[in-house]
């Protein structure tokens, strides 16, 4: 592989029709206003196109693919039974507009059922649950022992929001004015924003922990096979997959949205075997809740960059 030097955002591709790709597709980001990364691989042939895929970046609710890996290897190796069951307490649960973290009354449930809900509906207090079980700090090492490069764990997910309190208060359009003036400044009122104290992940080192997983080359193969099915239940079609909607296709994927950051990770999957691993990773100055043409432009950048990849 190798870089062409450019203008904007440096891409990486292993041919000359491949760098065309990836300049097509920063350029319809930088089009939009969208910084970020985005790297596509092929599992099988490691063919892959993508632009600054090693800048370090917030993972918002990124993080609970590397959580449910490290859980899932615990449950499989006899640490940690998935049939435990577990209270969840709204008073002192974690925010989110999904699953338990949405709830008004205490609930019990299963370990198993936490990771369904943390990776198909994004529940944050299904994940801090988890986080309890399971914290960051061993997340991490897990990773560092895993050999993986470029993922850094470091605190549970309703760390973000207690920061973006403790900058703004309850003023959500303060926090995201704050978060879209320190990625310019690079000096950060939020904490968990910063990359030196975030959660935070390269699309080099998240497409290199999704190919691992997909060809069952890390923790125990009865976690990663887990792992796939769940991501497999993932309800939010709107970015990578939303032009990938297909009977012949599987997107399996994990999204993660906080204040300027939408991400989204995952692998697609042909009926013919073709499989392809994807990270985008993006910020944006967008001071708006929803911004479904950057959804939109993933999801585009996707379709491209699978289009090149299948064999």
């Amino acid at each position: 592989m190798s870089a062409r030097h450019t203008p904007g955002p440096a891409c990486v591709a292993d041919d000359a029709d491949l760098f065309d790709v990836a300049e097509a597709i920063a350029a319809e980001w930088a089009a939009l206003g969208v910084r970020g990364s985005f790297l596509a691989r092929h599992i099988d042939t490691g063919e892959q196109l993508g632009f600054d895929v090693e800048e370090s970046v917030p993972l918002a609710s990124v993080a609970k693919v590397p959580l449910a890996l490290v859980t899932l290897d615990r449950i499989a190796t006899g640490e940690l039974d998935a049939a435990r069951p577990v209270l969840v307490d709204p008073a002192t649960s974690s925010v989110g507009p999904t699953g338990l973290a949405a709830f008004r009354h205490p609930a019990t449930v299963a370990v198993g059922d936490l990771l369904l809900l943390m990776l198909s509906v994004s529940d944050n207090a299904a994940a801090d649950t988890l986080f309890g079980l399971v914290p960051a700090e061993e997340v991490d090492a897990h990773l560092r022992a895993w050999g993986c490069t470029g993922i850094r764990l470091r605190h549970p997910l309703n760390r973000m929001y207690e920061c973006a309190a403790g900058a703004a208060g309850n003023d959500f359009s303060l926090a995201l004015e704050l978060a879209i003036r320190d990625d310019h400044s690079g000096r950060h009122t939020i904490e968990t924003l910063d990359p030196a104290h975030a959660n935070v992940g390269t699309a080099t080192g998240l497409v290199d922990l999704l190919q691992r997983v997909w060809r069952d080359d890390i923790a125990h193969p009865d976690a990663t096979a887990e792992l796939r099915r769940v991501m497999g239940h993932q309800v939010f079609t709107h970015r990578l997959a939303s032009e990938l909607r297909a009977d012949t296709l599987r997107v399996s994927g994990k999204t993660g949205t906080f204040l300027h950051l939408r991400h989204e990770i995952g692998v697609v999957e042909s009926e013919v075997g073709d499989r392809v691993a994807m990270a985008a990773l993006t910020r944006s100055d967008r001071r708006a809740n929803l911004a479904p043409d950057i959804d939109l432009v993933i999801g585009t950048s996707a379709r491209l960059a699978f289009e090149a990849l299948r064999r």
